[in-house]
């Protein structure tokens, strides 16, 4: 965390809509430093948490509009979950725009997305 946001509240963007964001949005809103979850998609377990809102119309591939729905709600952390998005990138576009993203960039995503990457690596 930077001083930017070590003193403020989260307002966080978790983006996909599998059970490994139900359970990242339920921790998350356990901490007092969160204002609000906006899960993109989110999913039927997601909506009943406290402090999370579904975003169901955002899907993790819309780079363009979850950029543009993060700018619109201040969002001022986003958590990718799933590693298609992380692959294609999502991290570095937030990142670009002077959002915190947690989550690896594209280069470090390549590894875990490609198996020719990470033995070009490991060689």
């Amino acid at each position: 965390m930077t001083a930017r946001t070590k003193n403020q509240s989260l307002r966080i963007l978790l983006i996909g809509g599998g059970a490994r964001e139900h359970a990242l949005a339920w921790k998350l809103s356990q901490s007092t430093r969160v204002e609000t979850i906006f899960c993109a998609p989110g999913n039927g377990a997601t909506g009943n948490i406290s402090k999370a809102t579904n975003v169901p119309h955002l899907s993790p591939d819309q780079h363009a509009g979850l950029l543009a729905f993060a700018t619109e709600s201040t969002v001022n952390l986003v958590v990718v979950g799933p590693e298609v998005p992380l692959v294609a990138g999502i991290v570095d576009v937030f990142e670009t725009n002077g959002i915190q993203c947690f989550g690896p960039n594209k280069a470090a995503a390549s590894m875990e997305g490609s198996k020719v990457a990470a033995k070009d690596f490991s060689e």
